[in-house]
């Protein structure tokens, strides 16, 4: 086969599952809104995390759970209600996830994302953030997780700039001023860069180590005695504030004992702050913090923002008269310390190793037969042409072939199967949709399209997709590839929906269809545009799964017949998510309402065979306005027949998520959660069961999908049938705002039969 070649992006890639640390080949990130593209010339390996991380990995599953009982009780509690093989499978899955290494980097800017007006190509910058700062030769970086390098300032020493940020966040947090005694526990990397700061603002420093190298390290810093032995500090911080004790004390140390948070409590005065910036031991001592009414503060990274998706993933930052030292602007400030020479960084570097050879690297920290502290990983100026990589096809050249024998036959997708193509792999994907696409006979995996290339050789290799690539529109323009599936966050489908049917693509998208009626009307317009006229038209498919469930259609056929019109009422335990969580985004996610509960009204419109004619809502009062994790919602069928969904996230989430209740022509039917069904009529029960697992009808739907494919007919659900399941969603936001019920009309002209 005719292609092109292209060098892939090298990058240090951890299994969680087994601890293996791999060198990589993964497709080159792309910049995106508000990001840009950065070449490495170096990267900081954080040996205390890096080495927790590692020796986390290389446990047993048992030592696993022992480190996360946390987990584990989730894990429980998944069996319990989905039963003991879903939550095993998911279980695994979420270990089975690659995991890039580093977040401390410096590099040339290659690429500037749309918003970013900060870089210029071709600047100097330093990177900081876990799973942005890697260690690879090509990374993607947020705007405000990336500062300029100020003149004089080396490759070298800017590439400490998140471990220098941290400890500068430290400092912070103590509140230290000119002329205070501090106390530093733990001179590795974030230690030794922790007395110079202390000593650039004018403090007295003393400082301990197991280590007699790293206390003569810290001597040599600035620190005004650097011990091995406590009791020797102790009577030094005594002599030194004449028996009140240190204002301060900083923990560095990376130890699971309590002993450096006790030994902090004892060497501070009356009223002295204790800030833990290491990964230590955090059972407070009650008695001493007690007496003498100490404060504590736990250092979160380099500073205000690092954890909050809107300044990381939006860029916006924080106004500097409510927070003065935001992350980035703490990554600045070290850096000009740097460049003023109050730190002084090349006699912590005490190991270089360029990025092939990076495995001796860990090799060394996770032995630790020779004395480290700062070990850094090193870049070549240009990329190389060591390695080419065969392209699936011609350009966009972001694709990254998963080489297999014999490799493709044909440019076009045979007739007998259907070539899928991914767009998104994150855990619903991976951990649910992908496996019940695998073996459905017919359906070819050909690529899969992620935002981070780690991700997307991880799911081609781990699934047997034969390209991967990080640019959608490679999935979009393969000629092998004839059906678009959709996994993207919520505010992507409308947009890739169009995109997939201007390409000529069968369509599969995750629910929900699109998050506003101006969105719904372009999708129409797009469908209609595009469809007119085709014969037969492409296949159109919104992931509603319940529908395809075993156990619905069971109950749909106890049903059947004429003159049942049904009453449905549908409970949902949603359970809480954390309030930061993507879904909450007005643009990315669009709420709950909009992101699930359309699942239950086609479960409603399936088993009624109508659709919504009016909707009305209410909250508990204990939700968000305009979506609400709490709702009671009433609907109105067109046929005359009633539905009723409880979504509630206030409940228990060991008690089963989801439970059906239908009632008509003198009939009873029950599903709980899709493990089991009954149907009473006459006093006589029918009943229906999946022993092992909840199966919510993922795997039937994608044979029907195929199915429908592969024989020229319909899709599976008319296509108007989906607007007006996404129309009544839109609804109930209106409901919920106005109060009332709400008629559901389409926008634009009635819906035709020919749509679907």
């Amino acid at each position: 086969m005719a292609g092109a070649s292209l060098r892939a992006v090298k990058q240090i890639i951890q299994s969680y599952r087994t601890g293996r640390i791999q060198l990589m080949d993964v497709p080159p990130p792309v910049p995106g809104r508000g990001a840009i593209l950065v070449r490495n010339r170096c990267s900081l390996v954080s040996a205390g995390t890096e080495k927790y991380m590692l020796e986390m990995a290389r446990k047993s599953l048992f030592g696993k759970a022992l480190a996360r009982p946390d987990l584990v009780k989730q894990a429980v509690a998944k069996a319990k209600t989905d039963g003991i093989l879903e939550a095993c499978r998911i279980a695994l899955a979420r270990l089975d996830s690659p995991t890039p290494l580093g977040y401390s980097c410096s590099g040339t800017v290659l690429e500037v994302g749309a918003g970013v007006e900060e870089f210029r190509r071709g600047d100097r910058v330093a990177c900081a953030g876990s799973g942005h700062a890697c260690h690879a030769e090509i990374v993607r970086v947020p705007k405000n997780l990336a500062v300029r390098v100020p003149p004089g300032v080396d490759w070298e020493s800017a590439s400490f700039v998140a471990l220098g940020a941290i400890a500068l966040e430290a400092l912070r947090l103590a509140r230290v001023s000119l002329g205070e005694t501090v106390v530093v526990l733990g001179l590795g990397l974030l230690g030794q860069i922790g007395v110079q700061l202390l000593r650039a603002a004018g403090c007295h420093v003393l400082a301990l180590d197991v280590r007699e190298e790293r206390a003569q390290m810290a001597r040599q810093h600035g620190a005004e005695a650097a011990v091995t032995d406590y009791s020797r500090l102790e009577t030094l911080c005594r002599g030194m504030t004449q028996g009140r004790g240190c204002d301060a004390a900083l923990i560095f140390a990376a130890t699971p004992s309590n002993e450096p948070l006790e030994q902090a409590a004892a060497l501070c005065r009356e009223r002295g702050r204790v800030i833990a910036a290491g990964l230590v031991g955090l059972e407070v001592p009650r008695k001493a913090f007690y007496e003498k009414e100490l404060e504590f503060a736990v250092s979160r990274a380099w500073g205000p923002g690092v954890y909050d998706p809107l300044y990381v993933e939006k860029g916006r930052d924080y106004p500097p008269a409510y927070a003065r030292w935001t992350a980035g602007r703490n990554m600045e400030e070290f850096l000009a310390q740097v460049a003023g020479g109050a730190v002084r960084l090349e006699d912590l570097i005490t190991h270089r190793f360029p990025l092939d050879r990076s495995a001796e690297a860990y090799e060394m920290i996770l032995k630790g037969k020779e004395p480290f502290i700062g070990v850094l990983l090193t870049y070549p100026p240009e990329t190389g042409a060591a390695e080419k990589i065969d392209l699936v096809f011609p350009p966009p050249e972001e694709s990254l072939r998963i080489g297999r024998a014999g490799g493709l036959q044909s440019r076009e997708t045979p007739a007998s199967s259907v070539g899928a193509g991914l767009i998104g792999a994150g855990q619903f994907a991976t951990q649910i949709l992908i496996p019940a696409m695998k073996g459905v006979r017919g359906l070819r995996l050909c690529g899969v399209a992620t935002a981070t290339g780690s991700r997307g050789r991880h799911a081609a290799e781990k699934f047997g997709f034969e390209f991967c690539t990080t640019s959608y529109e490679a999935i979009l323009n393969h000629p092998e590839v004839n059906l678009a599936c959709i996994l993207t966050r919520h505010g992507s489908h409308a947009r890739l929906v169009q995109e997939a049917l201007r390409a000529g693509k069968h369509v599969f998208v995750e629910k929900p269809l699109c998050l506003t009626e101006e969105e719904l009307a372009e999708i129409i317009r797009t469908y209609d545009s595009e469809t007119e006229g085709r014969v037969p038209k492409p296949v159109f498919m919104v992931g509603f799964n319940r529908r395809f469930a075993p156990l619905a259609r069971w109950l749909k056929e106890q049903f059947h017949g004429p003159g049942r019109t049904l009453c449905v009422h549908y409970t949902v335990n949603a359970g809480v998510i954390p309030p930061q969580h993507w879904v909450y985004d007005p643009e990315e996610g669009g709420g709950r309402l909009l992101g699930e509960v359309g699942h239950f009204i086609d479960f409603i419109q399936y088993l009624t065979g109508s659709v919504p004619a009016r909707v009305f809502a209410e909250t508990l009062g204990l939700g968000r306005e305009g979506g609400g994790d709490d709702l009671l919602i009433s609907l109105k069928m067109a046929d005359g027949a009633l539905g009723s969904i409880a979504y509630l996230s206030t409940g228990d989430r060991r008690h089963p998520k989801e439970r059906i209740e239908v009632f008509g022509g003198g009939a009873v039917g029950v599903i709980d959660n899709f493990k089991r069904a009954r149907f009473t009529q006459g006093g006589r029960v029918r009943e229906s069961k999946r022993w092992f697992r909840a199966d919510r009808g993922h795997r039937a739907e994608m044979e029907c999908l195929v199915k429908a494919i592969l024989g020229g007919g319909p899709s599976p659900v008319p296509f108007w049938e989906y607007l007006y399941t996404t129309q009544a969603t839109l609804a109930i936001q209106a409901s919920l705002r106005e109060g009332q019920p709400v008629e559901v009309r389409l926008p634009g002209p009635p819906p035709l039969p020919e749509r679907s």
